[in-house]
């Protein structure tokens, strides 16, 4: 696993609550850099999605949906955009004509199908969904890019963090100058999966392989993200340690599923100012 920097001011993992309704965790990415992590608190869905829910498919209701997303946007200072994920690596990258787009009084559900995107539009919120993949944050505050992306198993695989770190250095931004913050996921001591199935990611990933509290094999998709960022040359990394399994505070996928229940899906964005 690569080593964290934390830079000055920041807290040991370098996040620290927002103040509202406890459900916004702030990360420092730069100057003219707005970015942070939502938790499942401070929205307006009742159980189980209870209650900052900004999914659009997990059968909330849609109305619910879009007053918990203009909180988030409220909260960031611009409307947010995501896309629709189908855990692959493709990158989208949006400009100016899509940010007209989410501030109209219709914004779309989602701006495209994708894994990850890119944005150097300022006032233009982007983010990702998660439930226990892991959400990546990234900024190059000097040239003024900023990019996210959903890292699950199949992402990871596919190397969609190595791609939306490619799309940037496109759009301007210097390698060396990234910053990233690599948000709440379920941890390796969680992630329980077949042996086939951890051997196949980790034979492209070797820090993904991971075996669980109970030695059973599993992934440990926050260390290949790490790892994949180190590699792409992103050395300036924060990561949260909170495992979305593990932490109710936060929705989970494999928690919600193993109780037989619906779940929500919490957020990273980030914002130029």
């Amino acid at each position: 696993m690569t080593a964290l920097t934390v830079p000055p001011g920041w807290s040991q993992d370098g996040l620290f609550a927002d103040g509202v309704g406890a459900g916004l965790l702030r990360a420092d990415l730069g100057p003219g850099v707005v970015a942070g992590f939502t938790t499942r608190h401070g929205g307006v869905s009742p159980a189980p999605w209870s209650s900052l829910n900004l999914g659009a498919n997990t059968r909330d209701d849609g109305a619910r949906v879009r007053e918990n997303r203009s909180r988030l946007g409220a909260w960031l200072g611009a409307p947010v955009a995501f896309t629709s994920q189908v855990h692959g690596d493709g990158v989208l990258v949006l400009g100016q004509a899509e940010r007209a787009e989410w501030l109209s009084d219709a914004p779309p559900v989602a701006a495209g199908e994708a894994d990850a995107a890119v944005t150097a539009a300022v006032g233009f919120g982007l983010g990702v969904l998660v439930a226990d993949c892991v959400p990546v944050l990234l900024a190059d505050p000097a040239a003024r890019v900023i990019g996210v992306a959903h890292a699950g198993r199949a992402g990871v695989r596919l190397g969609v963090v190595h791609r939306v770190v490619d799309a940037m250095v496109a759009a301007g931004a210097a390698t060396e100058q990234l910053r990233a913050a690599v948000g709440p996921a379920v941890c390796g001591r969680c992630y329980e999966v077949p042996a086939a199935m951890r051997d196949d990611v980790a034979a492209v990933v070797p820090a993904a392989h991971g075996t669980t509290r109970a030695g059973t094999p599993s992934l440990d998709l926050p260390a290949a993200v790490l790892a994949q960022l180190a590699a792409s040359g992103v050395h300036e990394v924060v990561h949260v340690g909170r495992c979305t399994l593990e932490d109710p505070d936060l929705f989970s996928h494999r928690r919600a599923t193993a109780a037989g229940s619906l779940t929500g899906r919490q957020a990273g964005v980030i914002l130029l100012t």
